[in-house]
């Protein structure tokens, strides 16, 4: 069972992190930038020899403190965990050439009753390291299956957003290509459910997956794409929750709709795996 007194009271280590042009590079490439190698508006996030900008959802692995859930002495099996939903808040531009310090908290643990999960929910806030400048914040919520009936409290959530009933008013289709989970695990995101066939069968699944923040990117590149002309100093806020996993290989249809309602589905087996997204541009 969890221990909520010591889960709560676990003090997450703070990240300082060097980011060079090439990590904006990787991380771009890793989330679809580049496929169309005659839109010149992609090549502002991998091409080193412009003006280089960084992709707004970076901030997830920007200052990441690692998987800190994996100690034992708290009652997390660790192969519970699953990614629930996801929250970006962009302030200022992300850096391409700097520092950065990731300061992560636990803000909140919700308790769904004995035989269902456990929310974990935790933010993190990115600043410059030379001025201490707030730079973005990201919010996710954790699942932990099988977790709740501990006695903690029941509520509150965060809000879901709706997305419309009608057709969407723009479809944007990004492929994901069979390697691509090796590659965004050079972010920092090494977990074996993303690399190792036997690990993800132990877990329930066929192969391994996609990271659940990769297709985050992955729609975020979409979103720019169809609402903001790729330019990354307008978005200002994203949210959205994960709903089903991502083979990689798969392509990746995010249906926008122009009230900055969003999801995301698997178009290979209809299936909608990012949901009850929102994004908002200036």
């Amino acid at each position: 069972m969890i221990d909520a007194e010591k889960l709560l009271k676990t003090e997450i280590p703070e990240i300082r992190q060097s980011v060079s042009k090439r990590d904006a590079i990787l991380y771009a490439l890793s989330v679809g930038f580049g496929q169309e190698p005659l839109d010149e508006r992609q090549l502002d996030f991998v091409d080193h020899h412009r003006d280089l900008v960084a992709v707004p959802s970076m901030a997830v692995v920007l200052g990441h403190p690692g998987f800190w859930l994996g100690r034992d002495d708290r009652g997390v099996d660790p192969k519970s965990v699953l990614h629930g939903e996801q929250q970006i808040e962009l302030l200022r531009p992300l850096p391409v050439d700097g520092q950065v310090i990731g300061r992560t908290r636990i803000t909140g643990l919700i308790d769904k009753g004995a035989g269902g999960a456990a929310l974990l929910l935790t933010e993190k806030r990115i600043v410059d390291a030379t001025t201490d400048d707030l730079l973005a914040v990201t919010r996710s919520t954790i699942f932990l299956r099988g977790g709740g009936g501990f006695g903690g409290p029941s509520g509150p959530l965060p809000p879901v957003h709706a997305v419309p009933e009608r057709a969407p008013d723009m479809v944007i289709d990004i492929a994901t290509r069979p390697e691509q989970a090796l590659l965004y695990r050079l972010n920092g995101d090494d977990n074996s459910l993303h690399a190792d066939p036997a690990v993800a069968l132990h877990a329930g699944f066929p192969r391994p997956i996609l990271h659940g923040l990769c297709s985050f990117g992955i729609a975020c590149h979409a979103l720019l794409r169809a609402l903001a002309d790729y330019r990354p100093d307008r978005l200002r806020r994203m949210s959205l929750r994960f709903s089903a996993p991502v083979f990689p290989g798969e392509t990746l249809r995010t249906e926008i709709w122009r009230d900055g309602s969003f999801r995301a589905r698997v178009v290979e087996r209809d299936a909608v795996v990012l949901n009850n997204g929102f994004v908002e541009f200036t």
